[in-house]
């Protein structure tokens, strides 16, 4: 099974960024953990800050993926672009977030992929990324 965790901008600075709401871990570290925990599992990830570089990525591994990991960061609430790009893929997409964003600013309650994904899991801490992995495992 071949799994794609995407990130989106600024989650490059997880375990510097906001730690009372992100956390100290680094993606990295996490990412470490999570191949030695699926080792059965074919576990690669991507981060970018720029859309374009995370449409790109969905078009390369879109057609060959058995699924996508996807958490968009800021794009979640403003980018029809990557929702068209979830839709024009045959890869399902798991829609994650590390925080509840329903219990933050109003701008974050909506999102532009939910409609496209085939599910959403937020607000687990770095937990929700494991637990889109485990859905995808367990299908």
């Amino acid at each position: 099974m071949k799994l794609l965790i995407l990130n989106g901008p600024n989650l490059n600075l997880l375990g510097k960024r906001e730690p009372e709401i992100y956390g100290t871990q680094t993606f990295e570290q996490y990412f470490e953990n999570l191949k030695e925990k699926y080792k059965q599992v074919d576990l690669s990830y991507y981060q970018s800050n720029s859309e374009g570089a995370l449409i790109d990525k969905i078009h390369e591994v879109g057609f060959s993926y058995d699924g996508i990991v996807m958490n968009a960061g800021a794009y979640t609430h403003t980018s029809v672009a990557i929702a068209d790009a979830i839709s024009g893929i045959n890869t399902p997409v798991i829609e994650v977030h590390i925080s509840n964003v329903h219990k933050r600013e109003s701008f974050r309650h909506h999102s532009f992929l939910s409609p496209v994904c085939k599910g959403v899991i937020l607000g687990f801490g770095l937990q929700s990324y494991e637990l889109a992995l485990q859905s995808f495992i367990s299908a």
